[in-house]
């Protein structure tokens, strides 16, 4: 089985050869021209792959650090603008994001009176909630809170604020049933409550809070929430792939849709913003690799999903899925806790909306890195 230290060791044998040979032979090979036929080649494949599962989109590819970015098709097909210049809604992989902030204000408040902590009840900020006093914060960040809440990506027809929005979840939660506490059950609503509580703990709103902490730190360009997009900006719209036909029942994620998930799925960005948020995981810009450690390992876990993230192969792995209801948007990212190999897909075409993005990517990586990453 062929994996990334064999293809070092060989790597490496190669180099010595070479950098062995007379200097009348190093001056004639062609470095800049293989380095070059060998981003046209992965091109080339990923687009052949995206091609044959008849779906459109951006994937961002990383080996040994160096990443790169490959755009197929059109995030706008009526107006015929390439998906290289649009933003994509993240959905669900915008709540890793708010974890990383939840994990800020935790390692920040530990010199305080009242430090939080991952076992910090949610009646410390929202004591109206039903159960609250017994819901932790590590529950929140794990889905394994009982809330049991319907209809977060159905919209409401009605554009919300923030506080509305969390107190729109709040309501539903004290009028629906929950529940087993400490059992798995992904619910937008235990993010919507972070993004409250990172509200009440700051004073400020999760779009600041946003834009403050991991915006501004990483120089992201292309990541804004919905209302602080700029009009020279286009949000992708998606489409389905329908009786052999691309770019067939195309749906936009609307204004009033995105404004009822801030903290959950309101968020929207490119490939390449996204692995930037994945390195400052990890580099110290918005986590310390020991506070990564932390978030995606929470007591409160009951599968491998923690803060935003499932930790595949003993943490060997970092995977997270993104969707919007009721659109054909599908999104996928599995990367190495560094960074340094992986993929980021995000797809606005989708044949279905099944877990695509994770079907395709992993084609794309078993042609780029044979058996490295194991599917999980």
């Amino acid at each position: 089985m062929k994996n990334w230290q064999h293809f070092t060791l060989k790597l490496t044998a190669s180099l010595t050869l070479i950098l062995g040979a007379p200097s009348s032979i190093l001056s004639h090979l062609p470095a800049r021209a293989s380095a070059a036929s060998s981003k046209q080649n992965t091109t080339s494949k990923i687009k052949s792959i995206l091609e044959k599962n008849h779906v459109r989109g951006s994937v961002l590819v990383v080996q040994d650090g160096k990443s790169q970015i490959v755009n197929y098709g059109y995030g706008n097909y009526k107006n015929k603008i390439l998906n290289n210049r649009v933003l994509y809604p993240l959905g669900s992989m915008e709540k890793v994001v708010t974890a990383a902030m939840m994990t800020q204000l935790i390692f920040e408040s530990q010199d305080s009176e009242n430090p939080i902590t991952q076992d910090s009840k949610l009646s410390r900020w929202f004591p109206k909630v039903k159960g609250s006093k017994n819901i932790t914060i590590g529950h929140l960040m794990t889905h394994t809170s009982g809330i049991n809440i319907i209809g977060t990506e159905r919209t409401q027809n009605h554009f919300y604020s923030e506080t509305g929005a969390i107190q729109w979840a709040i309501n539903e939660i004290n009028s629906t049933s929950s529940s087993k506490r400490d059992s798995f059950n992904y619910n937008n609503a235990n993010y919507l409550l972070l993004a409250g509580i990172i509200r009440k703990v700051t004073g400020k709103s999760y779009d600041t809070n946003l834009k403050n902490r991991i915006i501004k730190p990483l120089k992201l360009k292309n990541t804004f929430e919905y209302q602080d997009i700029p009009k020279n900006k286009t949000i992708a719209t998606s489409y389905g792939y329908r009786h052999g036909r691309s770019y067939q029942d195309p749906v936009k994620v609307t204004k009033a849709l995105a404004s009822q998930l801030p903290g959950a799925g309101n968020l929207f960005t490119t490939p390449q913003d996204y692995y930037k948020i994945m390195q400052g995981l990890y580099n110290g810009k918005i986590l310390t690799p020991t506070q990564y450690d932390y978030m995606t390992t929470l007591s409160a876990k009951k599968t491998t999903y923690s803060g935003g993230i499932y930790r595949r192969a003993g943490g060997k792995f970092k995977v997270a899925y993104g969707n919007i209801g009721y659109t054909h948007f599908s999104n996928w990212m599995e990367l190495t806790p560094d960074n340094a190999n992986g993929i980021v897909i995000f797809l606005n075409q989708t044949p279905s909306d099944n877990g695509v993005a994770k079907k395709v990517g992993y084609k794309i990586l078993q042609t780029m890195q044979d058996d490295f990453f194991v599917e999980g």
